[in-house]
């Protein structure tokens, strides 16, 4: 797979696509991703960080942000569980693979005067219901929203200048945002960079996205081995069906980017074993009904330990 087909894969839209052949002729492009350090670690989450580790591998120089500024103004949480947070998603972050990976914290450049000089100059510019639309899909009560909330945009737009980015990444919840940034970016003096955004997972239940709020709908990676059986098998997946499957998502997005075949064991009896080399094949097959729903579950089961098992070991 090219660099091209790299920073692609998998991804549902990607705002100034055309640069991004300019980038690759850089040295050492920067890519970004930013978090917000609340609840755990889950499978939502290994799709960013399996982007991530696809940008590194097409010579992006890979920083992710852990914004506890960021978490704190969103209302996510107070100081002393955002630091404990932090600890653990870095051991969690590297663990998944990225230990190449500039990890930085918002408040480590946040506090600048230059930074602040730059986020008022976006605010002044900027109506409270355009900042509030932006944070739709991300903000936390959103209906009864706090002031920091209106300014969280302007701080994730201002973060791109001051980490110095040149390709921005995020599941597709951030897109309104990023648009707001490309509205303002000359305002700061700054280029609109290439954005890639990836899909979200669906919850286990089938019905939202997974989210660490709701205990039901995800999968963390510090689950037992028995916990992702469980939950895996009790999950949303209805025979022929692709859209809103977190079973297909999970292993398009996260599985299939780290195999080079698919197996799936069944006896004889009902059809013998099954191999696939791409998503593609095993989707056509499922829609076929060619491959059970119980089968495909148990098959990811194993996929998914062989992956979450060593990240797990890090916070035991």
């Amino acid at each position: 797979m090219n660099k091209l087909e790299l920073i692609k894969r998998n991804s549902v839209e990607i705002i100034n696509e055309k640069d991004i052949s300019k980038l690759l002729k850089k040295k050492k492009p920067i890519a970004y991703c930013g978090y917000e350090v609340s609840g755990e670690i889950h499978l939502g989450h290994l799709v960013t960080m399996t982007k991530l580790l696809d940008l590194s591998k097409a010579g992006f120089h890979v920083k992710v942000l852990f914004a506890d500024w960021h978490t704190y103004l969103n209302q996510k949480g107070g100081w002393d569980f955002i630091g404990k947070q932090i600890k653990n998603w870095k051991a969690g972050f590297k663990a998944a693979g990225l230990k190449d990976a500039e990890f930085v914290l918002g408040t480590s450049f946040q506090r600048s005067s230059d930074y602040i000089d730059d986020v008022f100059t976006i605010a002044a510019k900027t109506t409270i219901n355009r900042s509030l639309r932006s944070m739709q899909q991300v903000g936390r009560d959103i209906e009864k929203a706090k002031v920091s909330q209106v300014i969280y945009p302007f701080m994730q737009i201002v973060d791109i200048k001051h980490l110095d980015v040149d390709m921005v990444h995020s599941g597709i919840e951030q897109r309104k945002i990023h648009m707001l940034g490309t509205e303002v970016f000359s305002d700061i003096d700054y280029k609109s960079p290439v954005f890639v955004h990836t899909p979200l997972i669906s919850s286990l239940k089938g019905s939202g996205k997974m989210s660490s709020s709701d205990e039901g709908s995800f999968i963390s990676i510090r689950d037992s081995s028995d916990s992702i059986a469980k939950k895996i098998k009790k999950a949303h997946c209805v025979t022929g069906v692709i859209e809103g499957n977190p079973i297909l998502e999970i292993c398009k997005l996260i599985v299939f980017p780290r195999i080079d075949k698919f197996e799936i064991k069944r006896d004889s009896k009902f059809g013998g074993d099954l191999e696939f080399k791409d998503y593609s094949a095993l989707e056509k097959a499922f829609v076929s009904g060619k491959i059970h729903p119980l089968d495909l579950k148990n098959s990811l089961i194993l996929y998914l330990e062989d992956i979450i098992a060593p990240i797990r070991k890090k916070f035991k």
